[in-house]
């Protein structure tokens, strides 16, 4: 740089060197100093060769600026990729603004002061349905959830409190102790690990429904009562699946299956379900009650229960609930869209595929049986169902906790649903009974 300075300040005919020594352009007294030769301005390939130089100079000085810029706006990027998505919390405003939609046949809606309109991916038909079911019947405290298990699109979600209208409104996203629901984890950790199959005979002491795991155990005179997991599935025995937790799973594959089924964390960003409960027990009888859907303290939102049997429905895969099919703004112009978004993968399509197997029992012949059969034991609907009923007392609110999951049909299922009643001394309905209900309702038209 110092030479090119150097050219622009020569005279005329002065000579200069490409690589400058470093002397001064000055003319000098030839009779005291000893004359330099003096060299002619480069002519020919060398000054080719300065063009040259001097444009990829040129070329570097302009493109400096422009290089610094691009690197700024890299590093800008990942800061910009961790702010929230705008969407992120459509799902509550959307739920806050439910009480107030509009049905009109299938289609519901709903506006928000601002004018912005949400389009719920909830079927106005179905929804009516459960409703009205539940305040025929004057249930003390009764939620519904359904989902299209492909998509997670919520087809359903209605509450109804004879007691508390205040409590239907959060009902969905709040905690209430799993039950027998949980026997599907269990069944998961098992099958997963390859230590059952649907097939698995177990044995055990003490009666079908026995809630105390020291009576549970073989006794090794014989005399042990001996039940297939598929069958005790349908009919929901607790001695099988409590011994399943503890002799067959054990407890680092059950607490895996656990948190895979999203207990004990953040699973569904952007609602308002509180995360779902589950502590690691302390002992084997601990693990016995929670394998068996006997611990209290393991809790769930209806929410999460109807992605839980959504996923086992759809192959395994969880896909994430969506509440809104479109939203659009006060001019019309529709700003999101619903898109299919997968969470994680809860078991294999092989697990998937003997869960369903074993679940089908629950209303041919276990537990849900009644609903779905009338007096003169015909099934009331012609669809293959797989359910899982589950029961239990709990204190907030206070009384007797009927819970069932289903999804049908079977072979290519299209709606997942839980439902879950709480009655008080007097029973009014089962949960079974509401399951029935939805699905006669969303096959009718079929």
């Amino acid at each position: 740089m110092q030479d090119l300075k150097n050219l622009s300040q020569k005279k005329a005919g002065t000579g200069f060197k490409f690589f400058s020594d470093g002397s001064q352009n000055r003319r000098l007294n030839t009779a005291s100093v000893p004359a330099r030769p003096r060299l002619s301005l480069p002519t020919g390939k060398r000054l080719q060769q300065l063009k040259l130089a001097l444009l990829f100079i040129s070329i570097v000085l302009a493109l400096a600026p422009l290089c610094f810029l691009g690197l700024r706006q890299a590093k800008a990027k990942p800061a910009e990729a961790a702010k929230p998505p705008v969407s992120a919390k459509r799902f509550e405003i959307a739920s806050d603004l439910l009480a107030t939609a509009e049905v009109n046949g299938s289609r519901v809606s709903a506006r928000t002061p601002e004018g912005t309109q949400h389009i719920y991916t909830i079927q106005g038909d179905l929804q009516q349905r459960v409703y009205d079911f539940l305040e025929k019947n004057q249930v003390p405290y009764g939620v519904f959830v359904a989902i299209e298990p492909a998509s997670g699109r919520i087809l359903g979600m209605t509450a109804y409190s004879s007691i508390d209208p205040v409590w239907a409104k959060r009902s969905p996203y709040e905690l209430y102790p799993m039950a027998s629901l949980f026997k599907i984890i269990t069944a998961s950790a098992a099958l997963e690990s390859h230590k059952i199959t649907p097939e698995s005979v177990i044995e055990f002491r003490g009666g079908s429904y026995s809630e105390n795991p020291r009576y549970w155990d073989v006794s090794p005179h014989g005399r042990n009562n001996r039940m297939d997991v598929t069958h005790a599935m349908g009919k929901s025995i607790n001695p099988v699946y409590g011994r399943v937790a503890s002799d067959f799973a054990g407890k680092s594959s059950v607490m895996e299956f656990v948190y895979r089924f999203g207990f004990n964390q953040e699973l569904l960003p952007g609602t308002p379900a509180k995360p779902s409960q589950a502590g690691a027990p302390a002992n084997n009888h601990d693990l016995r009650l929670m394998g068996a859907g006997l611990d209290h303290d393991v809790k769930i939102s209806p929410l999460h229960a109807a992605v839980i049997i959504s996923a086992i429905a759809n192959g395994g895969e969880m896909m994430a609930p969506g509440l809104t099919s479109s939203i659009i703004d006060s001019h019309g112009v529709e700003k999101e869209s619903f898109a299919p978004h997968a969470l994680r993968r809860l078991v294999t399509p092989e697990t998937s595929a003997s869960l369903t197997r074993m679940l089908s029992r629950t209303v041919l012949t276990g537990t849900g049986r009644k609903a779905f059969h009338d007096r003169y034991g015909r099934l009331r609907l012609n669809v293959p169902v797989a359910a899982k009923t589950g029961s239990i007392d709990g204190t907030d609110p206070k009384g007797h906790y009927s819970w069932f999951a289903a999804f049908a049909p079977i072979q290519n299922p299209r709606i997942a649903l839980v439902a879950l009643v709480i009655n008080q001394d007097k029973w009014k309905i089962k949960a079974s009974q509401v399951g029935e209900q939805a699905l006669e309702e969303f096959f009718r038209k079929q």
